[in-house]
Formats: structure tokens, sequence, C-alpha cells
């Protein structure tokens, strides 16, 4: 049975001297290991229910309070900050703001010297948080000389050493880089992973949290809105408000351009570490290209880089024709479609079909109707299952109904990370075959596999990549069959 630890009960707050409460009739429950991304526009009441849990609302802001909140059966507007700072870890968007002296060891360990910590207890604590953080080698630094990521990762450090049940992170990568961005949420992502620790995050820059988050809980002037359960990625939506390719589904008249992608001289890596040096690769019009090499090899930033989710250092991208340097991921959106290696993290809607046009809506293109729907799902080989509940369906239907979800917005070019996960033998061939459908239409697809037996079924050119750069396949590593 889950455990649950946030408990809102119409929870209502108004700060003083206003009249519009700041949240009104707030209910909500949180289970333990969850990673609740909370979404909403500037002043929908985000940060004030964010600080609920520690107390700081009301005990700093005054105000009236009602209801009822709770965080591991203990009540912060009783209890209030000082108490619930052993309960709920709290990380804002200015880490810097959260220092009180000046090294990061120092910092680490003020909030347990001030606890009264046993000094074996204390020092054995700390080196266990610069090593779940990864900045160890930062303990002997003057705070003022980190990075913002890596003052991200000391206000998380800090927070994490008093072994709270809650961390809480307001906007906590909107001030940073990329780079930065991804390795403060691949520290949190791991603590979620190893330790189970829940985790509530509020963030305007959607793509970055998405792919990580299991839930998804949305505010508007200060009421909850809605309530997504179960993993997602956001499906970017495309300033191009209207654009509309084709009334087909995959039988369209793509674009002219020879090559849907282009990549030349790439470098990229995180933190100091590179992860692909020199890369070049091209992938045609009507190609499906597949991408090999050994874990870690940089497959998936690769792919990352080409949707603008990890910025390179030095290169060059094109896709159909047009440079992604300056354009955000949900410009680049509107040409690529990217399936990540967990599909049912984009299922989330309550039917199939509603997958479909909650991708056309965000893309600026009208909702399929109930022909245009067939079409596409028929397609898939899952005609049959428009009206389903996604998460019902078998492994390979809700594999084949998030990569509907993905290309429903007719993009030039998809990219798959190890889609064949779970798949058995049937649903490969039908994947396969569904992929084939796709670049026969014009589009290219560029796919990230260890599968042979998928690369044997379709792909037209294997590409293996190690040592941070592409080249032809390693000996004894395609199947036979596959074409080269």
């Amino acid at each position: 049975m889950e455990r649950t630890v946030i408990i809102f009960d119409q929870l209502t707050y108004r700060y003083p001297a206003t009249a519009q409460p700041a949240l009104e009739g707030i209910s909500l429950t949180i289970s333990a290991g969850e990673v609740v991304l909370l979404i909403g526009p500037s002043g929908s009441g985000k940060s004030t229910l964010l600080r609920t849990l520690n107390g700081l609302v009301p005990h700093f802001t005054g105000g009236k309070i009602s209801g009822q909140v709770s965080v591991a059966g203990h009540n912060p507007v009783a209890l209030g900050p000082s108490h619930m700072a052993r309960i709920t870890g709290m990380v804002f968007q200015e880490p810097e703001s959260q220092f009180v002296v000046d090294v990061v060891e120092d910092e680490i360990a003020f909030a347990l010297e001030n606890s009264g910590v046993a000094r074996e207890e204390m020092h054995s604590r700390v080196d266990s948080v610069l090593n779940q953080l990864g900045i160890t080698h930062l303990r002997s630094r003057a705070i003022h000389t980190l990075s913002g990521g890596e003052q991200q990762r000391l206000a998380i450090a800090s927070a994490l050493v008093m072994q709270p049940s809650l961390l809480v992170l307001d906007e906590p990568t909107s001030q940073l880089d990329d780079d930065n961005a991804s390795h403060v949420l691949d520290a949190v992502v791991k603590l979620n992973h190893e330790l189970g620790l829940t985790v509530v995050i509020s963030e305007h820059r959607l793509e970055r949290v998405l792919p990580f988050a299991t839930r998804v809980v949305e505010l508007a002037h200060g009421q909850l809105k809605a309530d997504s359960q179960g993993q997602r990625q956001d499906r970017q939506a495309s300033p191009q408000a209207g654009r509309e390719r084709t009334p087909e589904a995959f039988g369209r008249a793509a674009a002219d351009t020879p090559t849907r992608l282009l990549v030349s001289g790439l470098c990229a890596g995180y933190g100091t570490r590179d992860v692909l040096r020199d890369l070049s690769c091209t992938v045609s019009r009507g190609e499906i290209a597949a991408l090999m090499g050994p874990s870690g090899s940089g497959k998936t930033t690769l792919l990352r880089c080409i949707m603008g989710l990890t910025q390179p250092r030095q290169g060059t991208i094109v896709v159909n024709g047009r440079s992604i340097s300056g354009r955000d991921t949900a410009d680049i959106a509107s040409d690529v479609a990217y399936l990540p290696q967990n599909p049912g993290a984009l299922l989330f809607a309550d039917t199939v079909m509603d997958e479909l046009n909650i991708t056309r809506r965000n893309h600026g293109l009208a909702p399929f109707d109930a022909p245009g729907a067939a079409a596409l799902l028929s397609q898939l080989g899952i005609g049959h299952c428009a009206s389903a509940y996604p998460r019902d369906l078998s492994v390979g239907e809700r594999q084949r109904a998030a990569l509907g979800a993905v290309v429903a917005a007719q993009p030039l070019l998809l990219l798959l990370d190890e889609p064949t996960r779970g798949l058995d033998a049937g649903s490969k061939r039908a994947l396969a075959d569904v992929l084939r459908r796709f670049a026969q239409s014009g589009a290219g697809v560029l796919l990230v596999t260890h599968d042979h037996a998928l690369v044997e079924l379709c792909a037209s050119r294997v590409m293996y990549l190690t040592g941070g750069s592409v080249g032809g396949a390693a000996p004894g590593t395609i199947p036979s069959g596959a074409r080269q």
C-alpha cells in the first residue's frame, strides 16, 4: 500500500490586505516516491502552495489560512519552518539567497550543527550527500566560485543533509543553461530512484522536467485545474499556428528538401565530460537510418541535441534545411517528432484519439475528425483503439499509440530511442511496417536501437557511434541482412 506523504484538504489562503485568495479549496494527496511537476501561469499560486509545505506560508507571510495541510504526518501551519526543515527540504530558484557561510562543506554542515547532531554523524551525513549530488570535488570550494548548476546542487545537498521526507524545488532551473539544468535534474532523479525521495517541483520550462515527472498538477487562479496521473513527456506546442502540410497522415507530399537531418562537427557533453566529439551524420528523405553503439556512447545525447534539450558545445544541426540554432524545443518540435525510451511517458489523456488531438492542438493544427484519426490509427495497426484508455492497452499497442501521438502533427523527421523495449516479435514487425510507411511518405527516420532484429526488418542504413563520433558499423555487430 502506498504511503501518503502530502495531504491538502480544502486548503485556502489569502495574503494580508488582499481580497482574492492566492489558494482556494486545494484538495490533493501525493504518495511517497512520486515526482510531481506543478505547473501554471505566473500568479497561479504555485510558489504559495509550495511554501505551505514547510510553513513559510503563513508564518513568514502572515495572512489567513484555512483547511488542512500535512507533510509526513506533520502540520506545517502549527509547527512552522524551523521544525519543518527536518521534514521538507526546500530549494529556491536563487540558491545564493539560502547560503549563510562561505565554503561548500561548511554550508552543508550548518543546519546539522544548529540541530545539535553529533560530530561523527554530521561528517557521515555531509560525506553522503556530497557523494549523492556528485559534488565531492567541491567540498572545499568557496561558494561564490561555483557555477549556477553547482550552486543549485549545493542547495539541494544542504536540504537533503537533514534527511527530509520531501524535496521541494521552486523553479530550480529557470536561471540555468541547458547543461547545468540537466545536471541538477539528473541529480534529483537519481535521488528519487535510489532513495525513493518524494519530489515536488515547480517549473515553467516544461521540456526540461516533463520527461522525469510521474505526475503533473496544474493550478490556475489559485485553484486546482488538472491532475494528470502517470508519467508523461510534453508534446511541445509550435508557434506556427494553423500550419497544415496535408490532410493525410502518412500519404502527404513532404517538403522537397532531400536531407531531413544534417549534423556536422557536433561536440557535446556534460560538465567536463565530452560525450560527442566532432560527430557528423545525415538522414535523407525517405530513409530509415539506424544508430547503434554501446550504452553510454552518446546516442540519446545526440537525440537531445537535435531536439534542443541539450546545447552542444559546437557544431551545426540542420532539420529540413533550417538550422536549429536559436530555436527553442517547441519550435523544433514543429518539424521533429521524438519518441523517448519509455513511450508510456507520452500517454496521459483519457482516450487514444485524445492523445492524437492534444498533439495537434499543441501545434496549432485542427483536431482530427473521426475518419482522420481512424486513418492514422489504422496505419499504426490500432484502428480499434481510438476510444480506448491508453494505459489499458498492451505494451505493443501503447508503443504504437505513443508513436501516433508524436506523428499526429505530421513531422518531417522522426527520432526513436530504443523503441522495442518490451515488444514481442509480432509487435516489432508491426512497428517496422509503420516506420517503412512513414519513410515512404517522404519523412526521415533516425532509429537509436540495440535491437538487431528491428534493424534487419527496416533499416536502410546503419551507423555506429563509438568514441563520440559516427563511423561504419563495427564488425560482427550488425545483422547480415541490414543494408549499410
